[in-house]
């Protein structure tokens, strides 16, 4: 997709005296009230790059913009493009050492945003200055246009809004590079347990150990991780590949030799095999039979884990497979 044209032009036509003068004296007042209150200082690097949801974009941007400009950039983690420019506008914001913000927004997790702002497509780029919304560019751009169209945004924002940025303590990073340690948990002792048995081969052992920490803390997410991996470990012990692999292929209606074959195919790293093996096996049966295999797949993506592009891809194959 190519970028829209980068000019900020748009940016002085919607600013218009009036609208100007009334969103800057906006501005003013709510820099002097963050002021009031022991706000204002220094803030900060990890402070440039944001993740905002749709509970705290009124906080983290709108209010933010009456300090800084706020460039918000929409992305998906499925979106290759994105990939390329994120890192680009994340590198940008610290070396302009707080003249504007990033505010990174995931389209899936918050398709509210998407539909205020008008995303049609992604990689988007917006800007809010002074709580004015501003459409920047869409897909991705090559660095000096980027750039260009940075520097336009933040002279806006100080001749018409008066917004100076951040100052930013740069003296701030080495302590953020060097978390404090975390005391340890109340199951840390039980978890290590589970790990030691999966690397002893002991893996009735780990399923319970996994399963012990899980009877008094249900939403333990290590232990619900490891309790995926402990059980398919234990589903695939002493199978033989070949004839698994060889029923699998002579029975595709038999569910039951699908769903092993998933197992095995994930054990062995073919990751994206057993995920299209189980969703062609969910769009070819019904009834306990199309719930047999989806349960298991659901168990697959835990084993992965949920923010892994692979699962993302293969939730919504399953979802056009079911619906």
């Amino acid at each position: 997709m190519q970028p829209r044209n980068m000019s900020m032009s748009g940016v002085v036509d919607l600013a218009a005296v009036k609208a100007a003068q009334e969103a800057k004296a906006k501005a003013e007042q709510a820099r002097a009230e963050t002021a009031r209150q022991g706000g204002g200082g220094a803030v900060t690097p990890a402070s440039l790059v944001i993740d905002v949801d749709e509970a705290g974009f009124e906080r983290d941007v709108l209010q933010l913009s009456t300090q800084v400009p706020v460039v918000i950039d929409f992305w998906a983690e499925w979106c290759e493009p994105c990939k390329q420019l994120s890192p680009v506008l994340e590198r940008l914001a610290h070396e302009y050492n707080g003249r504007f913000v990033l505010a990174k927004v995931d389209v899936d997790a918050n398709q509210m945003l998407m539909q205020q702002f008008g995303i049609q497509g992604i990689p988007a780029v917006f800007a809010v200055v002074a709580g004015q919304a501003l459409p920047l560019f869409q897909g991705a751009a090559p660095l000096e246009q980027i750039q260009q169209t940075l520097d336009q945004l933040i002279q806006v924002g100080e001749q018409r809004f008066g917004l100076t940025g951040l100052t930013v303590d740069g003296d701030a990073q080495d302590a953020e590079q060097q978390p404090a340690e975390e005391p340890a948990g109340p199951y840390d002792a039980l978890l290590e347990a589970a790990v030691q048995a999966l690397d002893a081969g002991d893996l009735p052992g780990a399923v319970q150990a996994y399963k012990n920490v899980l009877a008094d803390d249900p939403g333990n997410t290590e232990a619900e991780l490891g309790l995926a991996q402990a059980e398919l470990l234990q589903r695939v012990q002493g199978l033989d590949p070949q004839q698994v692999r060889k029923d699998a292929a002579e029975k595709p209606a038999d569910v039951a030799a699908q769903i092993t074959a998933a197992d095995l195919d994930l054990v062995g790293g073919h990751v994206e095999d057993a995920f299209g093996r189980l969703v062609e096996t969910v769009q070819r049966t019904a009834g306990d039979d199309r719930n047999a295999a989806r349960v298991r797949l659901l168990e697959l993506f835990e084993v992965v884990g949920p923010d892994d592009p692979r699962v993302i891809t293969a939730r919504q194959r399953l979802a056009r497979a079911l619906f």
